[in-house]
């Protein structure tokens, strides 16, 4: 009789001899996964020397360029003209009929931290609690989310990743639409604060109740919260300084909050505002005046009607997404589309956003509907590309197609905010990226059934 424990032996040597044939069957897969990773990162270009020629260029910055070229050496744009003399050993790219534009930029978004709503597991945009000035959405961003390759794919180049929850929901980011891993795809980590306000009470809420939910906290209360909270990292700040010039004063005990809200009261780092109603644009207005913080407003649905005031204050706006109804039915439902209009032929510099992942896609069809509500074309095509980068302060960097600037170049075969245009190549950072995503998975896909029947 054999004895149960040599039994027990021989099955865990069976069992090892088994995983050792699965593994060694299932090694040419995995080699042919990786040389098919490897293939596609050599399908993206490296930076080098790069003519784009016969294009009509729209600088966005200064007057069209008909059968220009575009002359790109490493990441940046090195000349933008006619006749150019195109270097030796450049890869020479002809764009007859098509025409050259900056990369769109999303100016708010949740890309990559937000990948099917209804799941929940995917969805990392906010954090617990009310007060996060510490929470970066660098640090949730998902680098290989479905929606980038996509958004990509219709000429977007750059975004703004925000989070969201609370009063201080934490600081954004911008991105750039290519790259291996989150570190990789930032363009500048810690963008802007972000603080939301209350919503639009809702008055006699419009037709049928669907003019605004009633804010749970009041806009006085949100800002007097957070007056309290910039004044204790004030203190912080003075307590730290204090203790540094005189030792004998004991160093104030770490207060992560304050820590980070300091970048805020030094003015160093912008507050993008949530702010919705009139009245609380009116506050919020008075708030940053008297705190002394640089301030940049988002969403502004009732921005028209305080339209001269947002601009002799000087701040900027980020329109929110055109995708939606009005927020309060009395103000007519062409509120939304008139917005940014009448914001803009009042001189308040706007910028268009997505606010969304799965939809970042779309940016240029909010301009364009803009556009249809009498926004000039060429403002419109501004507030999804040189605005967004005045904004934020990188418009010596990106936002035009500029000498000097990086080669954040869309090559489009018509107006780059119509539905029907097709985007022909992107460049980011002097790299032709790819354009597949999973829209273009699956036409293939179902392409095929077609060819089986």
């Amino acid at each position: 009789m054999i004895p149960d424990t040599i039994k027990i032996s021989n099955r865990k040597k069976i069992s090892i001899l088994v995983l050792m044939i699965f593994l060694i069957n299932l090694q040419p897969a995995r080699s042919l996964g990786t040389e098919r990773v490897k293939q596609e990162a050599v399908a993206e270009t490296k930076p080098g020397l790069l003519a784009i020629v016969n294009a009509r260029i729209v600088p966005v910055v200064g007057e069209e360029i008909t059968a220009g070229t575009i002359l790109v050496e490493n990441e940046k744009i090195k000349a933008v003209g006619r006749n150019l003399e195109i270097p030796a050993g450049a890869r020479i790219i002809e764009a007859g009929g098509l025409v050259a534009y900056p990369g769109m930029i999303d100016s708010y978004s949740s890309l990559g931290l937000v990948e099917i709503s209804g799941v929940a597991a995917t969805v990392d945009n906010r954090e617990t609690g009310r007060i996060n000035p510490q929470v970066k959405a660098i640090e949730a961003l998902k680098y290989d989310s479905m929606h980038i390759p996509i958004a990509r794919a219709n000429g977007i180049v750059a975004a703004v990743v925000a989070p969201s929850g609370g009063l201080i929901a934490g600081q954004s980011t911008l991105v750039k639409l290519s790259g291996w891993t989150n570190r990789e795809m930032v363009i500048k980590e810690s963008l802007a604060m972000v603080v939301e306000l209350p919503g639009i009470r809702g008055g006699r809420r419009g037709f049928m109740g669907l003019g605004g939910q009633p804010a749970a906290v009041s806009t006085d209360r949100a800002l007097a919260e957070l007056k309290e909270l910039l004044a204790k990292a004030r203190m912080y700040e003075k307590r730290r300084e204090q203790a540094a010039r005189n030792l004998l004063l004991p160093q104030p005990d770490f207060d992560e909050t304050s820590h980070c809200l300091l970048p805020v009261v030094k003015g160093e780092l912008p507050v993008i505002f949530a702010v919705h109603a009139d009245k609380d644009i009116i506050q919020t207005i008075k708030f940053v005046q008297e705190e002394k913080i640089r301030a940049i407003f988002y969403q502004v649905e009732q921005g028209f009607k305080v339209a001269d005031e947002i601009k002799k204050a000087g701040i900027p706006c980020v329109i929110g997404s055109l995708y939606d109804q009005p927020p309060v039915w009395e103000d007519g439902y062409d509120s939304l589309f008139l917005n940014p209009v009448l914001l803009n032929k009042a001189g308040v510099k706007i910028a268009f956003s997505s606010s969304s992942s799965s939809a970042a896609k779309d940016l240029p069809y909010h301009a364009a509907k803009a556009a249809a509500f009498g926004l000039e074309r060429k403002e419109a095509l501004k507030a999804v590309t040189i605005y967004p980068a005045e904004i934020f302060g990188l418009d010596q960097i990106m936002g035009s197609l500029e000498p000097g600037k990086l080669a954040n170049i869309v090559l489009a075969d018509g107006d780059l905010l119509e539905l029907g245009t097709r985007i022909e190549k992107v460049f980011i950072e002097g790299r032709e990226v790819d354009l597949s995503n999973r829209y273009t998975e699956l036409l293939e896909k179902f392409r095929k059934r077609e060819k089986e029947k």
